[in-house]
């Protein structure tokens, strides 16, 4: 590696860089390690919180676990002794601290710092971004990694700051509260509901499940590993071990391929409902009333598919209580529902999700002609492979708009080779890279035609803006986003040299 003065790792307070990555989770972590791989090491990572992981530092709460097998959520060129076939929180949190040691990224990086404003200057071909310190900095090129599921929501209930007793989103856990022998009321039943009442419901006295619409559940067949396969996968072949990450990656594109997984007409949907159904006809074959109370009446995969063999269990516990309708208001002790009746309870948990459609909402970056990035959108997110937008120069996204779903470090990894190759030929040739219109209207009819026979259309879910379009959800496999990364790198990008 070249160690000339130029190519020295700087501190992270450095105020002039080729590269800024907003948003510390996986996203930026793949950024700023394809960043070194490329040989580019004066950037900078800056972190809200006050450690990195995105998601997986904010998500704290009891149960938090990943839904894609281990060894597939992570990167190719890192292994990890997994100690589960599907990890927990603080299993990740280890995996990204090792992810940083062995890539020094700790130089680069900057917590509990926010970007501001991000103004493009096009006499200065660089982005001035004033930070939450105070400090302002100039890049060549910025990276967004700030994620989609990194701003919580908070209901609009009347009466929700009246309530007495302790209430906190999941996203935002309030571990000081012990919960045994509690009443306690969980408003939304997603995925993160899931694994939150399998975990506290053996601890608390009452619980009481909110739930405004059932979600199609399948079991993950999560467990622990035991000491000889870990001996077996520490001590495994190269070859071996990315044919063990191939597995379940080619599993996954049978399901995702052409999109078949999300369209109700497809026999591998079909196929696919008969097996959640089939699963609640297990569960529940002595309780009908808890079988029509957690049967969807939408298509299959219309919502995200929750994946958990302990949160059907969990609600025939005696002291678990599902009650089939949406909150409305919270009083002084309880909480009331769609039917007008209220619960008493001690703490109130809101597993009300995250504001995902409503993308880079914590980013204010403004590009040519004085127009910023949600000047240009609207209510309706939208970029080339969900990296790059016209009218944006030198600015690419990691986790933007419908790049959610499949294999997310698959993806992760495409954008980021996306970035570092297109800051290489800046260095050589100096200028902007930005998006071209055409290519980049032609990615956009197409993805959106192939949505319009998706289950998600017909369903209330996260994944739609506020006209309906939706804006969160890749509909394809990590394959096709990768093919097509490759493709539209080359057609879809303009290099203006400066004059």
């Amino acid at each position: 590696m070249n160690t000339t003065p130029a190519m020295r790792d700087k501190p992270s307070s450095q105020s002039d860089v080729t590269a800024l990555v907003v948003g510390g989770g996986f996203g930026g972590v793949a950024a700023g390690i394809y960043l070194k791989k490329s040989g580019i090491h004066d950037f900078r990572i800056i972190e809200k919180a006050a450690g990195l992981g995105g998601t997986w530092w904010d998500n704290h709460y009891p149960g938090a676990e990943v839904d894609v097998p281990s060894h597939l959520y992570s990167f190719p060129f890192k292994a990890f002794d997994w100690s589960r076939t599907h990890a927990q929180q603080p299993e990740m949190q280890r995996y990204i601290k090792d992810l940083v040691d062995e890539y020094d990224l700790s130089p680069h990086v900057s917590l509990l710092t926010t970007a501001v404003e991000a103004v493009w200057s096009e006499d200065a071909q660089r982005y001035r971004v004033s930070l939450s310190t105070g400090e302002f900095v100039t890049a060549r090129v910025l990276i967004s990694a700030v994620g989609l599921m990194n701003v919580p929501h908070y209901p609009d209930w009347p009466g929700l700051d009246e309530f007495e007793g302790p209430k906190f989103h999941t996203a935002r856990w309030e571990h000081e509260h012990d919960l045994a022998g509690k009443r306690v009321a969980v408003a939304g039943t997603g995925s993160t509901s899931s694994q939150v009442v399998a975990a506290i419901a053996p601890l608390v006295e009452k619980l009481h499940l909110f739930q405004r619409e059932p979600g199609w559940v399948l079991p993950k067949g999560d467990r622990d590993y035991n000491p000889e396969e870990r001996a077996k996968f520490a001590n495994e072949s190269e070859l071996k071990r990315r044919w063990r990450r191939v597995k379940p990656y080619v599993a996954q594109m049978r399901t995702q391929a052409f999109a078949r997984m999300w369209r109700p007409a497809t026999k591998m949907n079909q196929n696919l409902q008969e097996k959640a159904l089939a699963y609640i006809d297990s569960v529940f074959a002595e309780r009908p009333d808890l079988k029509e109370a957690v049967t969807p009446k939408y298509p299959f995969a219309g919502k995200r598919t929750i994946l958990s063999g302990a949160f059907y269990p969990a609600l025939l516990r005696p002291n678990v209580e599902i009650i089939p309708r949406a909150v409305v208001g919270v009083t002084r002790n309880g909480v009331v529902d769609a039917g007008g009746i209220e619960t008493p309870v001690d703490i109130l948990i809101m597993a009300t999700g995250f504001q995902q459609a409503n993308v880079l909402s914590s980013l204010r970056v403004i590009g040519r002609n004085g127009r910023s990035l949600h000047d240009i959108w609207g209510t309706e997110p939208r970029a080339l492979l969900g990296i790059t937008v016209p009218d944006m120069p030198n600015f690419f996204m990691l986790y933007g708009p419908n790049t959610n779903g499949g294999e997310i470090f698959s993806n992760h990894r495409a954008e980021a080779k996306w970035a570092t190759r297109s800051i290489k030929r800046l260095q050589r040739h100096g200028g902007t890279i930005e998006t071209r219109e055409r290519p980049f209207e032609i990615f956009d009819k197409w993805l959106q035609k192939s949505m319009r026979k998706t289950s998600w259309v017909a369903a209330n879910n996260y994944y739609k803006s506020s006209t309906g379009r939706i804006v969160t959800q890749w509909p394809f496999d990590a394959f096709t986003y990768r093919v097509l990364a490759r493709i539209f790198y080359r057609i879809g990008l303009k290099h203006q040299r400066k004059r």
